[in-house]
């Protein structure tokens, strides 16, 4: 029975460290300019770890009309990017 328990540890162990790995880091930047029209975002970004980018200026797609009232140029943000078909897109903002 103890070797179940263990087992049972070690799996529950493992799920949770699965599972902080998966967690969207945030990244700062900054807000350059906003193209509502074509749901783009231009911004000045530290690296992005997830994307294995270095720090630059780029072009962001943005994946929704809420997420894009929440960026106004100069702004400091904190936001999540990722690959969604094949585009780089903004999914987060804080």
């Amino acid at each position: 029975m103890k070797a179940i328990a263990k087992i049972a540890l070690a799996v529950a162990v493992a799920c949770a460290s699965a599972g902080g790995a998966l967690a969207q880091e945030f990244t700062s930047g900054t807000v350059k300019k906003v193209d509502e029209k074509a749901k783009k975002v231009t911004l000045i970004h530290e690296e992005l770890k997830n994307l294995e980018m270095p720090a630059m200026t780029m072009v962001f797609q943005v994946a929704d009309q809420d997420l894009l009232e929440k960026l106004k140029v100069g702004a400091k943000v904190q936001f999540v990017a990722e690959r969604v078909n094949g585009k780089l897109t903004v999914t987060q903002v804080k």
